[in-house]
């Protein structure tokens, strides 16, 4: 099932109050589509909800519905937090670990063959590789393609990527351990182990080699 079809599960009920239709704003960016779809665009505001003192807007109401019952999966990350460890396998069947690469700076991108988001993402990511593979930085790309193996390889040949690539098909998928909603998905992890930062939808390439650059010491002009 492709990832942009999966329910989401909703686990908790929250009270949340709402503005009378006099007191909202004519657009502003849905919080639930931008987490479902990568949305960011100002759509027209039909209702909100008051969270912690915050107010949020939805394009209508059924997002409103499903922020209500689960506010926390709506909202952005704690950034730092730890990375969760998985497994996966490599293009030649190898298993793979995120610990394998513990000690250097990895941006690790979700994405998938029919996701024309990630396909146009691929070539930014594959310049970021060839600048700074050797850098103690890598880009790993894992693809959720189900029962893809033939397809993500010959996807990868056509493209010319030569980072590593891997399978999200075991039993417990990265992409769940990552709460992945909506791809390309990137989160860049420090050294330390540390996400630090993360993309949801089509990022700006300027801002990912400038955010990769400072967290190597570099300076943005060495990223042109």
């Amino acid at each position: 099932m492709k990832i942009i079809r999966l329910c989401l599960i909703l686990i908790a009920a929250f009270p949340a109050l709402a503005l009378s239709a006099d007191e909202l704003p004519r657009e502003a960016v849905c919080v639930v589509c931008k987490v479902r779809e990568g949305t960011t665009k100002p759509e027209k505001v039909v209702a909100s909800s008051d969270y912690e003192g915050k107010p949020y807007y939805f394009c209508s109401k059924p997002c409103k519905e499903a922020f209500d019952k689960d506010p926390a999966s709506y909202l952005p990350p704690a950034l730092p937090r730890p990375a969760p460890n998985f497994t996966a396998t490599d293009l030649k069947g190898v298993t793979v670990s995120l610990e394998d690469y513990r000690g250097r700076v990895l941006l690790l991108d979700f994405w998938a063959t029919w996701c024309k988001p990630c396909v146009k993402t691929i070539p930014g990511l594959q310049k970021l590789h060839e600048q700074r593979a050797g850098k103690d930085f890598t880009v790993l790309g894992v693809s959720i393609d189900e029962k893809g193996e033939k397809k993500v390889k010959a996807f990868v040949a056509k493209h010319g990527i030569t980072y590593p690539v891997l399978l999200d098909a075991g039993d417990a998928p990265a992409y769940q351990t990552y709460g992945v909603r909506v791809i390309p998905a990137m989160f860049l992890i420090d050294q330390k182990g540390q996400i630090v930062r993360q993309w949801i939808g089509e990022a700006d390439q300027t801002e990912v080699e400038a955010t990769v650059a400072g967290l190597l010491g570099e300076s943005a002009k060495k990223s042109d």
